[in-house]
């Protein structure tokens, strides 16, 4: 489906104040992490709340993560074995379920077991490069594109206003960066939030070019024919395309530790909470559990991205949960914070401020519930 620019964009100004009112939190209340900033904002239920959404947000984008480096696997591996394209059967050592599963075990359950994700932000840095690249690569086979390549109807218009609402998911998953915007808001030398500002402002802004780059680009390439990764609709022996596909699995190895690492902390905290065990209290036995909750987490999501083999199905489910993350939580916190103001006479900015919080939590919500029915009743029950 084509969308006009202007909904991403017009999303950007919720998603980028989203991330300031995180950051002016996470100051205020002294705290390091999003379910710790909600909790101390909003309060305990709606705290566990949160806390929930993380751990089922985080898993899913795990298994997500982990379907995509095997949909690019399959592209790469059919080259190096000299495959036809669409050939079924092989060699054993190019079966998909073998292929993601060295991957896994050998780069990303080594980069998960970390307690710290400072050390993120070197290979984070490749893995921005590279999906430049992979703009710039989608984009030029669109100007250039190859003489095999004939593109299926491409439309014009959404066929409903329901089409329009059933790409929120993937637009929401797509942006949601909330959940880790605390730590590395955190992380920063000097933690200021007008600086935090900018610096979202700029990351959100060349987001969005990648994503209409590329968004709009492959979709008048193939039109209509366009896989939803986009990438597996182009010829496996593309040289272009497949350095594209690498980069692709290096930018999926980096996120998931930095998700697995925030799903971590929740579980971390609903474990301790429910001993009724501090934190400071049992930090001889940390070890351990981030060991056991790593692997079970690890295992879990890779059995569950063996056979689950289509993205899709996963992002309808969780991307109604990344509109939490994006609008329902901050706007909440917003509310909280005006309202914990001991200002007798409320200024105009006052009422503005809360009446933006309400926006955000009422708009959140709506994206949730009509994408999260959509996911049970067309995706899952068909």
């Amino acid at each position: 489906m084509l969308m006009s620019p202007g909904c991403p964009g017009g999303m950007l100004v919720f998603i980028i104040s989203g991330l300031v009112i995180l950051a002016y939190c996470s100051q205020a209340s002294n705290e390091r992490t999003y379910q710790e900033v909600v909790w101390a904002v909003c309060g305990k239920l709606t705290g566990v709340l949160c806390e929930v959404a993380i751990a089922v947000y985080t898993f899913g984008t795990c298994i997500a993560f982990l379907i995509i480096i095997g949909d690019q696997q399959d592209k790469i591996i059919a080259v190096m074995a000299k495959q036809p394209e669409g050939a079924s059967g092989g060699l054993w050592y190019t079966d998909r379920k073998f292929t993601i599963s060295l991957t896994a075990f050998f780069f990303i359950l080594p980069l998960s077991i970390p307690r710290e994700i400072g050390f993120q932000k070197y290979a984070s840095f490749l893995s921005v490069v590279g999906t430049w690249y992979v703009t710039a690569i989608i984009i030029i086979k669109y100007i250039w594109p190859d003489r095999e390549m004939t593109p299926g109807d491409i439309l014009t218009r959404p066929a409903s206003w329901m089409a329009v609402f059933n790409a929120m998911p993937t637009i929401c998953f797509g942006f949601q960066c909330h959940v880790s915007s605390v730590p590395v808001f955190n992380s920063m030398r000097q933690p200021e939030v007008k600086t935090w500002g900018g610096v979202v402002t700029a990351a959100m802004i060349i987001a969005l070019a990648v994503y209409m780059g590329t968004g709009i680009c492959g979709f008048l390439t193939f039109g209509a024919a366009v896989d939803p990764d986009v990438l597996l609709s182009y010829p496996s022996e593309d040289v272009a395309v497949a350095v594209a596909r690498a980069f692709i699995i290096l930018s999926v190895l980096t996120s998931y530790p930095i998700l697995h690492f925030c799903g971590r902390a929740v579980v971390e905290g609903l474990w301790l909470r429910y001993q009724g065990t501090p934190v400071e209290e049992d930090v001889g036995r940390e070890r351990r559990r981030r060991l056991l909750q790593t692997l079970v987490w690890f295992l879990l999501t890779l059995l569950l991205a063996l056979f689950i083999p289509d993205i899709g199905k996963v992002i309808s489910v969780i991307g109604g949960l990344a509109a939490c993350f994006i609008f329902v939580f901050p706007g909440l916190c917003l509310i909280q914070a005006k309202l914990s103001e001991m200002e007798e006479v409320k200024p105009a900015s006052w009422w503005a401020l809360v009446s933006y919080g309400v926006l955000l939590v009422t708009l959140g919500a709506f994206i949730f519930g009509q994408t999260t029915a959509n996911a049970i009743f067309v995706d899952l029950l068909a």
